[in-house]
């Protein structure tokens, strides 16, 4: 008789080898067809609706490793809470205005902005953007990520751009909304004010100079400085001097006199050491000192241009960090330098045109570049005896998010929200109103909206939505009203933005289409278009008010940390401003993603990993994998080596699960299972401690501590599973009857697991959860057609914490036993385990130890076959310094059961051991 074919060896059609980059396509495909999104929709919801609004990616090109990171890690919320009970609806949404697409569009077809009139400029925009969304869709979905991917949010689309409009119209009502003159970044390559979102600070080399003021008004406060007195500034912009208005001080610091050559220079104490280090110039003592305050009022003379005067000014952003504590102030090229200029009532200027050319009336520098400018200053500042300190330092210096070149900060007419109206509000609802996670994010946040200033929404392009405002022609005044803004809303709901460049303003207005100020009807309209960070902030309002199947606030938002300067910002503006609330009720935040030694990662260095490369090679599961694994918080890391390594991860699971299906072929879970009462205690010990990983998982998703579930997962695979209960219950499994009581128990168990494990793990291991459940079909049909419509393992009376205590015993004494065994096997004294007869010594044991299982039990616990406590031993004796024990090996008594290789005395080479015989006779097999 071959023995092994009567034997109830594992039989599954679930592959060893995952091979996903080929099968994960499939497995998509299957998701689309079957419709299991719109299916979860219309499953009833017993727990409510779970909000996770997207932000939008921009569609300018393919996803990046960062962009795949944050859409694969939101993806696990709505599958968690789909299976939790809850509707989870994800509704992706893309950016789709802007600068980039436009200067891209303009770029690939050679153009200039003025070579196109304003509505075929923006049909080819929209046409990209298009393009873009096509490609990152199909690329997001290849991922596994579930969402209404063919009705999603486009910020480009009428009924979006409409809403839009309307949130202006609201803030216009609560009279948040004005024009004004007043220096913002601008980008002198892409021609357009840019906000604080759209910045990237990169370090950048600019000359450091001291000049000096003369100064004059000083003998008053000492005889002493009757002549040749000047006030040192210190800047790293040089080409700013032409609009230098003031110099500030600060009221506080000492400030004083010091003879540097043949002048007599005003600088703070402090800093004074360090000017003299700069400059070469021993300065001695001062020759007078006294407050800032003291000083306020005095007036110097411009370093170049003798005809202006610059009064001494007191403010409070004045520092001691560097410079000389006297900062030259130009009121048209700060945020700081506006807001004194305003209080001191300065003129504020500003000489620099749109492309960063000098106007050709500004003296000295006229229809020069600010380069070229800035040259001829240095110049002329040596020449006249002012430039007293020169050098290169490499700074921090803010960049266009774009173009990536240096911006500067120039005053100019645009469009602003009020911050400051509604600041303190903004702050509260901060405090208490939002959870954030990590709690840093409360802080990040706070600061930014503390220390910000007015918003500043107008851009001078093409392709976005308009700003809703006109001129008259007659009298020139604005005409910014909510009645006439909702005209042009109702107008773009069906026309799209497009209509406000093909519309005349009596189209666009109808009755309105006159001046409030003058009843003129020669109407001019705005030409600035909004800031696309107000496109995407007031998502909110476009999507979670208007599809009936989200709600607002959403319950969570989840974004990199550069977002709260960017989306999470503008979204809490935008929402406090119309509605008086967050738009969230939670904010999530992750880091960037570095190369695996923790470096930024840049086409230069060749560390960039790009998403398609992971998932083509290793399939998206291992990439998703990686998401879950990491502490996303901080930066996260990945190569090649960390990706390979999950792999090894992945590759246990994966086994695990078709060594789990493998031995249920023959299992009708409605018919075969046994009730807990009925188990053999061990599968009872491992449903407990299944019980356990469930918990672990379900705390985890609850805290967005993602790593927590597959970790728990993976531990119990390796450590209760792999290394000990799977090993021990084949014997049961394999060389018991089919239909005995024992192995049904295990069946029973393995079931419960495997039920468990897949659904633990669907979340983030999409595609083979699915290609498990789908395995696991054969065994059940009655189960739900995806594994995303199968409900959350919830707690149940498995639980047996008296249970996992006597266990954790056992293990103890068998980790004693497993080192006896490997001992004298690698002597050669014997082969396998079940070569073997153990006998321990209980004396250094509690007495109630041996009993806590029969001899028969132990010796399946140690994979032996034989096992006896003995005070007496005899033999090759180990002496175990982890628990103390003697344990003594030695072979087996009888001969080897040919069909279960235990070692029996009744057992021959051709005799099964009667245990054995007695599952062949009740097969009818002898």
């Amino acid at each position: 008789m071959e023995y092994k074919e009567t034997l109830n060896l594992p039989k599954t059609e679930f592959p060893m080898r995952a091979n996903l980059a080929k099968r994960e396509p499939a497995m998509l495909e299957y998701w689309n067809r079957s419709d299991i999104y719109g299916k979860l929709m219309e499953r009833p919801a017993e727990k409510g609706t779970f909000v996770l609004h997207d932000g939008p990616p921009y569609a300018n090109s393919n996803i990046h490793i960062g962009t795949a990171f944050n859409k694969v890690l939101k993806d696990f919320i709505p599958k968690y809470r789909w299976m939790k009970g809850y509707r989870a609806p994800y509704v992706p949404g893309w950016d789709t205005h802007g600068l980039p697409i436009e200067l891209r569009v303009l770029k690939d077809e050679n153009l200039n902005q003025d070579d196109l009139g304003p509505v075929e400029l923006r049909r080819r925009c929209q046409a990209y953007a298009e393009k873009y969304l096509d490609v990152q869709r199909s690329e997001f979905m290849r991922l596994g990520v579930l969402g209404d991917w063919f009705r999603p949010y486009v910020t480009y689309e009428a009924s979006y751009e409409a809403a839009q409009i309307g949130a202006f119209a609201d803030m216009v009502e609560r009279g948040l909304v004005y024009k004004g003159h007043k220096p913002v970044f601008w980008c002198i390559d892409c021609q357009t004010a840019l906000a604080a979102a759209e910045i990237e600070y990169e370090d950048e080399s600019s000359p450091s100079i001291y000049v000096a003021y003369p100064l004059a008004g000083t003998a008053s406060l000492s005889p002493k400085l009757a002549e040749g007195v000047h006030v040192l500034i210190w800047t790293t912009t040089p080409w700013t001097l032409p609009a230098s208005m003031a110099v500030a001080l600060h009221a506080d610091y000492r400030y004083g006199f010091y003879r540097m050559g043949e002048k007599i220079c005003l600088m703070a104490c402090d800093l004074a050491s360090q000017v003299a280090e700069v400059t070469k110039e021993n300065l001695g003592e001062p020759l007078h000192v006294c407050p800032g305050r003291d000083l306020e009022g005095l007036v110097a003379r411009h370093p170049f241009y003798e005809e202006r005067s610059i009064p001494l000014v007191l403010a409070d952003y004045v520092t001691l960090d560097s410079g000389t504590g006297c900062v030259h102030t130009a009121p048209g090229h700060g945020v700081e330098d506006f807001e004194t200029g305003i209080r001191y009532n300065i003129d504020i200027y500003n000489p620099v045109d749109d492309k960063g050319y000098f106007l050709s009336e500004t003296a000295l520098v006229g229809g020069l570049s600010l380069k070229e400018g800035e040259q001829k200053i240095l110049a002329t500042l040596m020449a006249n005896g002012r430039l007293l300190g020169s050098a290169k330092i490499l700074h921090s210096y803010p960049h266009c998010w774009r173009c990536k070149k240096p911006v500067i900060f120039r005053a100019t007419e645009q469009w602003f929200v009020s911050v400051d109206a509604f600041r303190e509000q903004t702050l509260s609802i901060i405090d208490n109103e939002v959870q954030w996670v990590p709690e840093w994010g409360h802080d990040r946040i706070a600061n930014m909206v503390r220390d910000r200033s007015d918003w500043c929404i107008s851009r001078q392009r093409t392709w976005g939505v308009p700003i809703p405002a006109f001129y008259c022609e007659k009298c020139g005044e604005l005409i910014l009203t909510s009645d006439r803004i909702r005209r042009v809303q109702a107008a773009v709901a069906t026309g799209g933005a497009d209509i406000w460049w093909t519309a005349s303003p009596q189209e666009l207005l109808g009755d309105l289409a006159s001046c409030p100020h003058c009843g003129g009807t020669e109407l001019r309209k705005e030409r600035d278009i909004m800031d696309v960070w107000f496109d995407s902030g007031v998502s909110h309002l476009a999507v979670l008010e208007t599809r009936p199947e989200l709600h607002w606030p959403a319950d969570l938002y989840l974004e990199g940390s550069d977002q709260h300067r960017g989306w999470f910002q503008t979204s809490l503006l935008t929402s406090v401003a119309t509605r008086g609330k967050a738009p969230y009720k939670a904010v999530l935040t992750h880091g960037f993603i570095v190369d695996g030694e923790g470096k930024k990662m840049s086409k230069s260095i060749g560390n960039v990993v790009a998403p398609r490369e992971v998932v083509d090679k290793y399939g998206a599961d291992i990439l998703r994998l990686w998401v879950a694994s990491t502490d996303y918080r901080n930066d996260i890391r990945i190569s090649e080596t960390i990706i390979r390594n999950l792999t090894e991860s992945y590759r246990r699971i994966r086994n695990t699960a078709r060594y789990l299906l493998g031995n249920l072929y023959d299992f009708d879970p409605a018919c075969d299972s046994l009730p807990l009462d009925e188990m053999e205690e061990m599968d009872r010990w491992i449903l407990s401690k299944l019980q356990a990983v469930i918990e672990k998982a379900t705390h985890g998703y609850d805290e967005y501590e993602f790593h927590v579930p597959t970790f728990a997962v993976h531990q119990f695979c390796v450590n209760e599973l792999s290394a000990f209960y799977l090993d021990v219950s084949k014997d049961r499994l394999y060389a018991e009857g089919a239909l005995s009581p024992a192995r049904r128990s295990g069946q029973t168990a393995m079931w419960k697991i495997l039920s468990a494990l897949v659904r633990i793990l669907a979340p983030v291991l999409s595609f083979t959860a699915e290609e498990i459940w789908q395995e696991m079909k054969r065994v059940d049909r009655t189960l739900p057609e995806s594994v995303f419509l199968a409900l959350w393992p919830e707690g149940s009376e498995e639980r047996s914490l008296e249970l996992e205590a006597k266990w954790e015993k056992i293990l103890g004494l068998r980790g004693a036993f497993s080192r006896a065994l490997e001992k004298f096997r690698s002597t050669g004294k014997i082969g396998q385990s079940l070569e073997a007869c153990l006998s321990v010594s209980s004396g250094t044991l509690a007495p109630e130890i041996p009993d806590l299982l029969t001899e028969e039990e132990w010796a399946t616990v140690a994979i032996v076959s034989q096992f006896r406590w003995s005070d007496t031993l005899a033999g090759d004796i180990l002496v175990d310094e982890e628990t103390g024990l003697n344990v003594a090996v030695s072979p087996a008594q009888g001969a080897k059961c040919p069909r279960c290789w235990k070692f029996d005395i009744h057992a021959g080479p051709e005799q099964p051991c009667p245990r054995c015989a007695a599952v062949l006779r009740e097969a009818g097999l002898s």
